[in-house]
């Protein structure tokens, strides 16, 4: 993150604060006040910062910066406004100085600020332990839940657990029960790593907060629910998926987010090398046929589905999808969802969807084979098709849509390109250390020693304080995309197994993942242990 908050690209100084037409700088040099363009939000006392409310600092674009010769330096986007100046002067006990700042840049360093001083679950938690009488605070809070005051410490942890998880740009949360204990963990980077442990005995307060959170019933305890929770943290919407099922040891909640803000739907920024992204781009603007993306769960198939329509989203198409569920909404593209509680399973949503006239087609999932030929039909009356499907490689889906008893003349005619992909963990820059690998490790990979040259540099994950100590940070794909020409299509129509098909396709330069994942290994974007540790279910 940068340290530095500034201004928006292409805005003006002409923000109105209450002059007639005048310009909030003009304004700022009429009242004597210092004008700044940024705020060093990093550098400031977030201590000093917190004895201001966030909704008092958002409400009046207004921010203590720091203690100057005895007077508080205050940040406001609202010079003529003097109440809030004097609340702060008020509650700081001393003279405040303001200046002024444009509003695009107080509202990102409000945001920031109170972001990076918001208290951590282990703080809350101490605090609780601290008062020393968790007995009281179970029997004292009120039967009700929903009364329940924001100030509430259960309340408090719950919001600390979400406010840490997106600062940590987690995809997961999970809160685990156990005999003695309860357990909070973030999947990071596809990673699992406990954050901290809160007394047992908050367990059902902190599962029930949640549960009110997503709607559910907090008096089921037996029976499985889902809902989903929206929250805005610094500005950003993030949209939770809740499930919670019950275990012998309590009710086990696991939260899927999604931030809405940290989205990548480009398909030049989510790994793909130069030549598969030209063939990629050849796919997805074709008039029709069937796209499939493969891999396991997790490995960001949806991601790029997203990326991919995205791209080729315009005014003159008409792109509709059906999914389970929708993950992020795509401006200009009608999103269905899957309902199976009143029967709108995959088939009938895309049925259904056949009937609106579409360009282009996206099945979440190729489940079975009632979605797999309507799909197919889908293509073959000139539509573009795009979904995922559970394989190991890009080879098995073809042969996953055989055993699904889908006729091979029908896939070869249908099917025009299958991309398998993985998410490797990215080196943390910081801290990624030069290495020379052994001739068994590079033999691991498929790769023959002698052929690399003498220069390449390897690297290796080592830690540090940016990256939690863990050497890496983020998460990047790689990818093999078979295209199916009219060689592929014979071996199809012959019922060949994947092992032939990639075979073939292999003699004509198809670049399998872990060739993929080298050449990303050898740009120093992640390590060898990470493209052994994904592909290690690759031939």
């Amino acid at each position: 993150m940068g340290a530095t908050i500034t201004r928006s690209v292409g805005g003006d100084d002409d923000s109105p604060a209450g002059g007639e037409g005048k310009s909030l700088k003009e304004m700022a040099g009429e009242l004597g006040l210092e004008w700044i363009e940024f705020i060093e939000v990093e550098h400031l006392d977030l201590e000093l910062i917190s004895k201001a409310s966030f909704q008092f600092a958002k409400a009046n674009l207004i921010l203590p910066l720091k203690i100057e010769d005895d007077n508080l330096v205050a940040a406001t986007a609202r010079p003529l406004d003097t109440q809030p100046l004097d609340d702060l002067r008020l509650l700081y006990c001393m003279p405040v100085k303001p200046v002024v700042a444009p509003e695009d840049v107080m509202i990102e360093a409000i945001n920031r600020a109170y972001d990076l001083s918001a208290d951590s679950a282990g703080e809350i938690i101490d605090d609780i332990q601290e008062e020393g009488d968790i007995d009281s605070l179970l029997h004292g809070l009120p039967e009700d839940l929903l009364e329940t005051s924001a100030e509430a410490p259960v309340i408090r942890l719950v919001n600390s657990i979400l406010v840490q998880a997106v600062k940590e740009k987690a995809s997961d949360i999970h809160i685990e029960p156990y005999e003695r204990e309860l357990a909070v963990r973030y999947r990071i980077d596809g990673m699992l790593l406990n954050v901290v442990q809160p007394p047992k005995r908050l367990q059902s307060l902190i599962v029930s907060r949640v549960k009110i959170m997503a709607g559910l019933d907090i008096a089921e305890k037996r029976l499985p629910q889902d809902g989903r929770i929206r929250i805005v943290i610094a500005g950003n919407e993030v949209d939770i998926r809740v499930s919670v099922i019950p275990t012998s040891h309590g009710e086990r909640v696991v939260m899927r987010l999604l931030d809405k803000a940290g989205m990548l739907l480009n398909l030049t920024s989510i790994g793909f090398n130069q030549d598969t992204l030209e063939v990629i781009e050849k796919l997805i603007h074709l008039p029709h046929g069937i796209i499939l993306i493969s891999g396991p769960t997790g490995s960001g198939k949806t991601t790029t589905l997203y990326a991919a329509l995205s791209r080729i989203n315009s005014a003159d198409k008409n792109i509709i999808t059906v999914e389970d569920p929708i993950e992020y909404q795509l401006s200009g593209i009608g999103q269905m969802p899957v309902n199976t509680k009143v029967g709108l399973t995959f088939a009938t949503g895309l049925r259904s969807i056949l009937r609106q006239d579409p360009d282009v087609i996206m099945v979440g999932e190729i489940r079975d084979l009632e979605t797999a030929e309507i799909a197919v039909q889908a293509s073959l009356t000139g539509h573009l098709v795009f979904s995922t499907i559970h394989t190991n490689d890009s080879a098995g889906a073809v042969t996953r849509l055989v055993e699904m008893g889908i006729e091979p003349f029908l896939i070869s005619s249908s099917l025009v390109g299958v991309l398998a992909q993985r998410l490797v963990r990215v080196l943390c820059k910081d801290c990624r250390k030069p290495y020379e690998p052994n001739h068994e490790q590079l033999s691991g990979l498929g790769v023959d020693p002698s052929s690399i040259p003498s220069d390449t540099l390897f690297y290796k994950a080592q830690g540090c304080s940016k990256c939690r100590d863990s050497g890496y940070r983020g998460r990047t794909g790689i990818y093999e995309l078979l295209v199916i020409d009219d060689d592929t299509r014979a071996l199809i129509a012959k019922k060949a197994d994947s092992t032939m098909i990639r075979k073939t396709a292999q003699k004509r330069g198809f670049t399998g993942m872990r060739e993929n994942g080298f050449d990303t290994m050898i740009r120093g974007v992640t390590s060898l242990e990470e493209v052994a540790r994904v592909t290690s279910d690759i031939a």
